[in-house]
């Protein structure tokens, strides 16, 4: 039930924004030859622009990767994607310094993508890589989705423009400089008063907005108990409870990051940092395995085959791993 008033909120919002824009256009084609009705129309065109839901893009630091340098990747991105029950991501990037992995749908088209943040990666085991990629996955389906998310997004952008205004400050620099060299020639304060009043107009029209976004929030909050079982259940469908419990005290520990960046600084190579991490997932209670514990949908080798497609991006990001905390 608050999902639903979750939705019909952010229906709401989003048809507030459409109506800045209609009413604009409406406003301009009513009186064509009125300069003024160009103005106020503009106006109310540009806000519904500015406010609109945000589509989403790549982040800067992503590197698309074809599919034909890494079919391995994209080979596995799909076999895990068909298991929790989403799209398979049309694209695949990389991150040098994030310790995520992100399925975002971007654009207009929400053409779904797949960021695979190479620290964590190059650490984990090929178990635990495909309880990486499907927790990424079940995360989207369990999110708020774009209407939610794009609502919040359009109050923050209302609350910042009504509340967060401020004096300019090289404004108020330059009020002092000439009161301070002018004296009672200085230009009057008009300005500042003008700057004030329209503060105080944000203020009493914000808290509406501030009341809104309290609400929409408070709605899409409300739910978090049942999206975590649903998002561990949509998750298990690739992984095992094993796999994904070792995971997630791998991620909340941050135990894999210390070495590596250890080895970087001894000046190691990635091959020698990767089987390392391998070293450390070979390891069991009665003694050492030959090889790393692989999964119905990535064994040891097909694992080592998607290392080598990402061996020149793993050796670029080791430069940084030193920033990551």
């Amino acid at each position: 039930m608050r999902r639903i008033a979750a939705l019909a909120v952010s229906l709401a919002v989003h048809a507030l924004t459409l109506a800045f824009v209609v009413l604009g256009v409406l406003i301009v084609v009513g009186s064509p030859s009125l300069f003024l009705s160009w103005m106020l129309g503009a106006l109310l065109v540009a806000i519904g622009v500015l406010l609109r839901p945000r589509l989403g893009r790549l982040p800067d630091d992503a590197e698309v990767l074809a599919p034909s340098a890494a079919p391995e990747l994209y080979g596995l991105a799909a076999r895990v994607a068909d298991e929790v029950g989403v799209p398979r991501p049309a694209q695949v990037a990389v991150l040098d310094l994030s310790t995520a992995a992100v399925y975002l749908r971007l654009g207009v088209r929400r053409v779904p993508v797949l960021l695979v943040g190479l620290p964590l990666w190059l650490a984990v085991s090929p178990r635990q890589r495909v309880a990486l990629l499907a927790g990424a996955y079940a995360t989207a389906v369990t999110d708020d989705g774009f209407l939610v998310e794009g609502a919040l997004s359009t109050l923050g952008e209302w609350r910042h423009s009504l509340l967060g205004a401020e004096p300019l400050s090289a404004r108020r620099e330059a009020d002092v400089a000439m009161a301070m060299s002018l004296g009672a020639w200085a230009p009057s304060s008009s300005y500042n008063a003008v700057g004030l009043l329209g503060r105080l107009v944000g203020r009493a029209f914000g808290w509406p907005v501030l009341i809104v976004e309290h609400l929409l929030a408070r709605l899409a909050a409300a739910g978090g108990a049942q999206a975590a079982g649903r998002w561990r259940a949509l998750t298990l469908r690739a992984t095992t409870e094993e796999d994904l419990a070792d995971l997630e005290e791998l991620i909340a520990h941050g135990s894999y990051l210390a070495p590596m960046q250890a080895a970087v600084l001894r000046g190691e190579s990635v091959e020698a940092i990767r089987e390392s991490a391998l070293t450390r997932a070979r390891l069991a209670p009665d003694g050492v395995l030959t090889s790393a514990p692989g999964s119905p949908l990535l064994d040891a080798a097909a694992s080592a085959v998607i290392d080598t497609e990402l061996s020149r991006h793993y050796t670029r990001a080791a430069g940084g791993f030193g920033l990551i905390t």
